[in-house]
């Protein structure tokens, strides 16, 4: 019998985040946005509570890419989504499992989101962020670690929606073993610098500005470069950002990220020819593990990529809005989808399970998740990610969130204290903060097997502002 509980109290905060250097994606250059940090305090029948907490990034033109929108008006949209969702979650004082209180909200939320004009992957922002907090509250209520209790179902997994329905998710989750380390994916932004002769914004910090200095302090295996959809310029910046990882003596692995920059398949089939035709490509382009989203979501399932023959699998990321977006894009020849704590925990699972269920079909293709997110900071957000995508079974994650911005600096000393002892095989102090430690590649995670949602440290919520206040500044 799954633990049920009601919920009792949510608190909406933020933090302003400075980047230190800037970072573009898509039609973006990002230089400042805010961290929102959710708390959830939950009551059991026999009068029990606990707090649960978390933590995910306020960024713009990712979850609505409208050109017309700004900055601020993207910021504001997660902050009301995530208002929406709060009141919504408050509304129903009945208990009910920490996946019953999700599921129960989950299609009235994204109507009514839909209503005020927000797409579905905004409004799954919402929920997600109060789904993560309440399991944290309840791994905390349980003394359970994030593993255990996911391990254990006592989330309460169940087919009450039709999505879920055909899964046996108790026999798929107690099969799930998580390891103690995942390799970090190192994204190439589309203003990073390759070499020292690109920089335009000299940090002068000490930490690596260039992906030159990138491989040589950190020795990732794994890269993601972005790609924009010109052909020319991207198979220039492709053979800049060739000329450095095929520097590096052992093997490595890359993802292209498209972010919706291509109008069609036809586009992307152009880049892809293009690069097998470019000789000095030859060891990035037999590194390429999939391409991601590279096609807008508007038309991302127009075409039926099966009949491109791309020679390459494609996974869906930022058309992923709906519990069912997995199933459409399976039809249209894709062949997986990312993990991101702010698209959902529960559409993780849900995803995971699918391809074990269609690889177990045998028809000869290969589904797959990826672990994609280059935002999430240190604290919170960064090892509730990295326990999602552990579980799940994923061997690297996209990780960039230490490359933007220093670790904690901006959090008081006893707050990096605090995760440097609980977790000091994943930070370390060093450039004046408690910092992400990277080592040949990989992040160590062992600490987050611990009581509570990935995290024995808390940060200082009270040094934090109400939802929105933050902008002020």
């Amino acid at each position: 019998m799954q633990p049920t509980f009601r919920i009792a109290e949510i608190e909406l905060l933020e933090t302003p985040v400075v980047l230190r250097m800037p970072f573009r994606f898509g039609i973006v250059t990002l230089r400042k946005c805010f961290q929102a940090f959710v708390r959830v305090r939950i009551e059991t029948s026999d009068g029990k509570s606990a707090w649960g907490a978390t933590a995910e990034m306020i960024a713009p033109k990712w979850f609505d890419k409208n050109p017309n929108l700004t900055d601020d008006e993207n910021f504001e949209q997660e902050r009301d989504v995530l208002r929406i969702a709060r009141e919504a979650y408050l509304s129903d004082t009945s208990a009910d499992t920490a996946f019953g209180h999700f599921i129960r909200h989950h299609d009235a939320h994204l109507k009514f989101c839909a209503s005020k004009g927000y797409n579905q992957l905004l409004a799954s922002y919402g929920n997600a962020l109060i789904d993560k907090a309440v399991l944290d509250a309840l791994c905390r209520e349980r003394n359970m670690s994030f593993y255990q209790a996911m391990q254990s179902n006592s989330a309460g997994i169940d087919n009450r929606h039709p999505q879920f329905d055909g899964i046996d998710f108790s026999s798929f989750l107690n099969d799930l073993s998580p390891s103690t380390h995942i390799h970090a994916r190192h994204t190439v932004g589309m203003v990073d610098a390759i070499t020292s002769d690109d920089i335009t914004e000299p940090v002068n910090d000490g930490l690596p500005e260039t992906l030159e200095q990138v491989v040589e302090r950190y020795g990732h295996r794994y890269y993601k470069l972005k790609v924009c959809g010109q052909l020319d310029k991207d198979i220039v910046r492709l053979t800049a950002i060739a000329s450095v990882l095929d520097q590096i003596k052992e093997p490595y692995f890359a993802s292209l990220d498209g972010n919706e920059q291509y109008k069609n398949a036809e586009e992307v089939a152009e880049l892809l020819s293009a690069m097998r035709a470019t000789p000095v490509l030859n060891r990035l382009v037999n590194s390429i593990m999939f391409v991601e989203q590279p096609i807008s979501r508007a038309h991302a399932l127009d075409t039926d990529l099966s009949h491109m023959a791309l020679g390459l699998p494609v996974i869906m990321d930022e058309s992923d809005g709906t519990l069912d977006a997995f199933v459409q894009a399976k039809e249209k020849g894709y062949s997986g989808i990312s993990s991101k704590t702010c698209k959902g925990i529960y559409k993780s699972f849900l995803n995971a399970a699918r391809c074990q269920q269609w690889n177990a079909e045998g028809n000869g293709k290969h589904f797959f998740m990826s672990g994609e997110d280059l935002t999430v900071q240190a604290g919170l957000s960064i090892q509730q990610d990295l326990a999602l995508v552990n579980l799940l079974g994923i061997a690297h994650v996209e990780r960039n969130g230490h490359h933007y911005v220093n670790g904690l600096v901006s959090s008081p000393k006893q707050e990096q204290t605090d995760f440097l002892n609980h977790h000091g095989d994943l930070y370390e102090n060093s450039f004046g903060a408690a910092r992400v430690k990277i080592t040949q590649g990989r992040l160590n995670i062992t600490s987050l097997t611990c009581p509570g949602f990935a995290s024995a440290a808390m940060p200082d919520f009270s040094r934090m502002h109400p939802l929105g206040h933050a902008s002020r500044l």
